[in-house]
């Protein structure tokens, strides 16, 4: 592997840490850094929209603060370079709790989900972004 290639996969997989934290604290404008500003981002296979950069912040801002209690890891993730493209596909899990407070095992509201995500990315004047997200939900349980 080249040293470009080390440093670019290096720089991609700390974008998907930027795009877990900025899901998890609701750190919207945190977006920018991630995805370009044409963008499109899709998350119907898990009830949302799909649609731009802004129509996914906004879709974001509104059904994510039900579950203050958020945590997402997203890894392992397959990069094929393409030029100053990137294909990467990555497994994320994420729950949704009602609250951040630790709450017993059994307290109703509970969301568990998983799969992969699957990013169109290219190489911009400010370091790699996502100018496509398309969510793949493999699995959701809710108790």
């Amino acid at each position: 592997m080249r040293e470009q290639e080390i440093a670019d996969r290096l720089e991609i997989g700390d974008l998907l840490a930027k795009y877990a934290y900025a899901i998890d604290n609701g750190d919207w404008a945190r977006l920018d850094l991630v995805f370009t500003a044409d963008a499109i981002i899709d998350y119907t296979s898990s009830g949302g929209v799909r649609g731009t950069r802004e129509e996914a912040r906004r879709w974001l801002a509104e059904a994510l603060p039900r579950w203050p209690g958020r945590h997402h890891l997203i890894g392992a993730p397959i990069i094929r370079f393409e030029g100053d493209e990137a294909v990467v596909t990555a497994s994320f899990t994420g729950t949704l709790a009602p609250s951040r407070d630790t709450l017993p095992a059994d307290t109703p509201g509970l969301v568990r989900g998983g799969g992969w995500h699957h990013h169109r990315m290219v190489r911009t004047p400010y370091g790699w972004r996502s100018r496509e997200l398309v969510e793949e939900q493999a699995w959701r349980v809710v108790w």
